[in-house]
């Protein structure tokens, strides 16, 4: 029987994109962004907030998915849909997308005065630190695909090795919720392993693999259900240590912060996996239409967000709240509409990886 609750959890976080992405025009930190306004701490705070498990749950929910997929599927059967759901996308996003994205970082960062079509060419020869803000090479919002794609790929293999070497599945079901909860232990070592930009491997797939190999099963479910209320406020109270060591102290807490962010991370994702089987595990039309958005909402919600954010960066003038929330308005707009669009053409369903 399908989950719902995986798909409702999946559109909302990924509905979520936009606000998150427009919130990095006003970070704290000094990190260049195609385009930035100022620097503001309570917009910079809604980044620190979702920024620990905002990503880290749609591996999680990948992992638990690809086991229910496997259960239908061979392994070459689902390295195939791999593919056309990850790597066609991936491809055609860094190809379409990405040099607008590039285009604009390079003419705000850098002050860049030539044509679109001539900085074509720069973006696939300028490699730099594969951001993109200054113009270079970069796979944007892509990212997430490419890695999901490698780490299918990898966790394949360990899925296989581990089958062939202990001859039985691995029995995590009966896992208690305290042993649950120690599973935070390895992330603060995960962070900086395998990192490119920020964003580790090491992490992603350890949180892919336990999605695969514990909270896949409804015995571990029912336990995330069970102490639902437990993970959310140690979550939410490691959230907000993170926030004011991060955002309003002042100071450099180093391992403190990372241990923070860490806990932060594990404890919110109990907690939506606890929640989001308790309140969202249905389906209707509403929920539906907006999981078969997702995929495309996905791939082009940050062209909007940056376009809008350009254009109106000179006619809005100072003014911190209409920057944020005009370009918000206006980018998840556009984005459902081509994301509509998208959905009744069938080429364009491929490259995006997604269904008719």
């Amino acid at each position: 029987m399908r989950k719902q609750f995986i798909d409702n959890l999946r559109w909302m976080d990924v509905f979520l994109l936009i606000p998150y992405h427009a919130a990095q025009a006003f970070n704290t930190w000094g990190e260049r962004n195609y385009v930035f306004f100022t620097q503001n701490k309570p917009i910079s705070s809604f980044i620190v907030f979702f920024s620990p498990f905002f990503m880290p749950i749609l591996f999680l929910l990948a992992g638990m998915s690809s086991r229910y997929a496997l259960k239908k599927r061979t392994y070459g059967q689902f390295i195939v849909e791999r593919i056309k759901r990850l790597i066609v996308p991936l491809l055609f996003g860094t190809l379409v997308f990405c040099p607008v994205l590039a285009y604009i970082g390079d003419k705000t960062n850098l002050g860049y005065e030539g044509s679109f079509f001539k900085h074509y060419k720069t973006f696939f020869t300028k490699w730099t630190d594969l951001t993109g803000f200054d113009g270079g090479f970069h796979v944007g919002q892509f990212w997430f695909l490419l890695y999901l794609f490698v780490i299918s790929l990898v966790s394949v293999g360990i899925i296989q090795l581990t089958n062939k070497v202990l001859k039985k599945r691995i029995g995590t079901e009966n896992m208690p919720f305290w042993g649950i909860c120690l599973l935070v232990i390895p992330l603060p070592l995960l962070y900086d392993l395998l990192s490119i930009g920020g964003k580790s491997f090491a992490e992603f797939i350890y949180i892919f693999l336990i999605g695969f190999y514990v909270l896949s099963h409804d015995e571990a479910i029912e336990k995330a259900l069970k102490y639902r209320y437990v993970s959310l406020t140690i979550g939410l109270v490691f959230a907000i240590v993170n926030i004011y060591m991060f955002i309003w102290s002042g100071k450099d807490f180093g391992l403190i912060n990372v241990i923070a962010k860490a806990f932060a991370e594990w404890f919110m994702i109990l907690a939506l996996i606890g929640i989001g089987k308790n309140k969202l595990d249905f389906k209707n039309n509403v929920t539906a239409f907006m999981s078969q958005r997702s995929f495309p909402y996905y791939s082009i919600h940050f062209l909007w967000i940056v376009l809008f954010q350009y254009w109106f960066s000179g006619v809005l003038g100072n003014h911190t709240a209409l920057l944020f929330f005009v370009p918000i308005g206006c980018a998840f707009i556009m984005t459902m509409v081509c994301a509509e669009v998208c959905l009744r053409i069938p080429i364009l369903c491929f490259l995006m990886g997604t269904k008719k």
